[in-house]
């Protein structure tokens, strides 16, 4: 499903990625974990093709990224579902809009959205805040509309950066528990954290990262303090 191949990226003098190779199958949970600064991050905007390597190669559910033309780039991140901490959402816009916006660029009919928005808003517990604008929610239920959205369009990658980086601990469990709940629909989720005791309860693979190489990567790893 993801696959990088001995990829480096560097920025001037800076190494932020240094020849690190990984897969992550259809289907898998994924932490990727390290301090600030180890490449968590720039990992995800990879995957996102807002960055290329330097060199490596990266292959995405059998797509090599260099090949992807500018033209065909949007098609290639609709099957991307991505979660982060700065959240993204219109604050103009109801929590059904913003959920119901990916489709809405897809063109589907009004009817397949409200039914689709609705199963979604249940799913995450948000039915009775649908009327309701960003800032009328907690943090929580901002990060879970984020979370509602990027699933809205059935992707085949869930890719969340910090995405309890802003939560008190009940609403943090309560987002990973609805990544939980995605996976087991078979979407392939890649979480990159900070947060040691959500890692370290979930026991799912863990990726740890340091000054952009892989120090670790386990089945079902801990979070690795460095």
């Amino acid at each position: 499903m993801i696959k990088f191949s001995q990829v480096t990226k560097k920025f001037g003098e800076i190494i932020a990625l240094d020849n690190i190779s990984f897969r992550v199958k259809s289907g898998e949970f994924v932490f990727l974990t390290g301090p600030s600064g180890a490449g968590k991050t720039t990992v995800v905007k990879h995957i996102l093709k807002e960055f290329s390597p330097t060199q490596g190669k990266i292959v995405v559910n059998g797509q090599d990224l260099d090949e992807i033309s500018p033209r065909k780039l949007s098609s290639y991140r609709r099957k991307i579902g991505t979660c982060f901490q700065d959240f993204k959402l219109i604050p103009d816009r109801t929590v059904f809009e913003n959920v119901s916006l990916p489709l809405e660029v897809l063109g589907k009919k009004k009817e397949k959205i409200k039914k689709k928005v609705e199963e979604i808003l249940e799913l995450v517990g948000l039915e009775e805040r649908a009327d309701l604008f960003p800032a009328q929610l907690a943090g929580g239920e901002v990060q879970r509309t984020c979370l509602a959205r990027a699933i809205s369009y059935d992707p085949e990658i869930l890719i969340a950066d910090e995405p309890t980086g802003n939560l008190d601990p009940t609403s943090s469990w309560q987002i990973v528990k609805l990544f939980k709940k995605v996976n087991k629909n078979k979407t392939t989720v890649l979480v990159a954290t900070h947060n040691v005791e959500i890692v370290n309860s979930v026991k799912e693979r863990v990726i740890t990262l340091e000054k952009g190489k892989i120090v670790k990567d386990e089945k079902k790893g801990q979070y690795q303090a460095i």
